[in-house]
């Protein structure tokens, strides 16, 4: 059976570990053995996008060696994992390291979250149940970065009880950036209220991305609006399936009479 690490990203470790629990509880479902490795660390993208190129080149040494031994690695975000792609490459190729260049080059493949069920999996229904109105954002990174192109919508549209709703301008980007936010907070804010705008447009109950830092900018201003709408990461939405309700023993269900010392009135 193919390994699988898991690689859970610095923010879901810290701020959202359900959508890391939800990422396992899915694949366990699809009989994938997916691991963990405690040894992972940042992927090094804040080094890489701020311009410290050098001193990401302890983290790509750290990713191989925590990922090693893996046939593919997966992580439920689009931004991270396209760091991991297009970042470390660049990295290794400016350490002047022919070694470093080598690992990364042969390391397993990294897929975001949708890749990997819709292309190597093979699955779109994956059981999933949701009986609610959602609207989808294709996050930036995800969407130009990695090109997953519908493969969240497809996923989404195959759950149970889900209606999926159209996300006006869902293409524009909702201001997030990482250190863009912190650099550029004012126009990062006016971007996440256009964006928060046209969710409220839609009706939705649910807003659904795949990277939970550009849920938690929309769902901090969604929040400050007081909108009453919900933020969740997709493999949480796909994690969901239908309560089971046991059959009560009809017996224990029977009325009893105050003081009958269990003999049935």
């Amino acid at each position: 059976m193919p390994r699988v690490g898991l690689m859970v990203t610095c923010l879901n470790d810290a701020l959202f570990p359900d959508t890391g629990r939800a990422v396992v509880s899915l694949l366990r479902r699809l009989g994938v053995d997916v691991e963990f490795p405690a040894a992972q660390t940042c992927c090094g993208q804040p080094m890489v996008n701020t311009g410290y190129l050098d001193e990401a080149v302890p983290l790509v040494r750290n990713h191989l060696d925590a990922f090693a031994g893996c046939d593919a690695v997966l992580a439920p975000s689009g931004s991270c994992a396209g760091s991991v792609r297009h970042q470390h490459g660049l990295v290794a190729r400016r350490s002047g390291d022919p070694g470093l260049v080598r690992g990364v080059e042969s390391a397993p493949p990294v897929y975001e979250l949708s890749e990997y069920l819709v292309d190597v999996l093979g699955v779109v229904d994956v059981g999933a149940y949701f009986p609610h109105r959602v609207t989808y954002h294709p996050t930036c990174h995800s969407l130009r970065m990695l090109g997953v192109g519908d493969r969240p919508t497809q996923l989404l549209r195959a759950v149970r009880g889900l209606t999926l709703l159209d996300l006006p301008g869902a293409a524009e980007c909702c201001g997030f950036g990482g250190t863009f936010a912190v650099k550029n907070s004012e126009t990062s804010i006016a971007m996440g209220n256009d964006k928060a705008r046209h969710v409220r447009s839609t009706g939705a109950e649910v807003l659904v991305a795949g990277d939970n830092s550009c849920l938690m900018h929309v769902g901090g201003l969604l929040s400050r609006q007081r909108s009453g709408m919900r933020v969740m990461h997709l493999a949480e939405i796909l994690a969901s399936t239908e309560p089971v309700i046991e059959a009560r023993d009809e017996r224990a269900a029977t009325p009893r009479s105050a003081g009958s010392a269990g003999v049935p009135a």
